[in-house]
């Protein structure tokens, strides 16, 4: 039998969840930033310092995309299932392929490219594997490796910059990707234990 409010009473009105198309600012955002990957790889072989500077610019605008989409997606309730897969798919691509074309343009070593992307596909099956537990959340360790990879790429298309600072860069990129990589590890283990101990109990 239904309950009836009582007289006088405002009858209870159940929350309707608001439902946000998957073609908002944000998602559209990181499609672009999906398709200018390819043009960023042609511009990286084609030679010429023009086409190099295109390359940069085109890499530094599609980064911070990546940091725009997100902000939208938060401050204006732009969150949905297409965007938690595909924000970080176009963020990886944009990386990779970067580093893959560095090194086949021989100015990254193989095994730089092969640690960062071997760290980032493992931190993603990770991600995978633990869901059903709980969402690790980002830390910031995460999004220092974020700006320093950037940082470090950039250099590396930017003609004529030393060596030196390249490597610097480069280096501290590498050693935060390798600690965050192992960090999350570590966190996705203790929620996954967590998680166990309660059902558990």
């Amino acid at each position: 039998m239904t309950q009836r409010p009582e007289t006088g009473a405002e009858p209870i009105v159940a929350p309707v969840a608001r439902y946000v198309s998957p073609w908002n600012v944000a998602n559209v955002l990181t499609v672009l930033r999906l398709v200018v990957v390819p043009f960023f790889v042609v511009c990286m072989f084609v030679d010429g310092a023009g086409w190099r500077w295109t390359a940069l610019v085109v890499f530094l605008l599609a980064s911070l995309t990546d940091q725009l989409d997100g902000w939208l997606a938060r401050r204006y309730g732009l969150i949905t299932d297409f965007g938690k897969i595909a924000d970080p798919i176009a963020d990886k691509a944009l990386i990779g392929a970067a580093l893959v074309t560095l090194s086949l343009l021989a100015e990254v070593p193989w095994w730089v490219t092969a640690a960062i992307l071997v760290r980032e596909a493992g931190v993603t099956g990770l991600r995978f594997a633990v869901i059903r537990h709980g969402i690790i959340p980002a830390s910031y360790g995460g999004k220092v490796k974020t700006v320093l990879q950037i940082a470090a790429i950039a250099l590396y298309i930017l003609p004529g910059v030393p060596d030196a600072l390249r490597w610097a860069v480069m280096g501290a990129a590498l050693a935060v990707t390798v600690v965050t990589g192992l960090d999350y590890v570590i966190r996705a283990v203790r929620l996954r234990k967590v998680a166990q101990k309660a059902r558990g109990g």
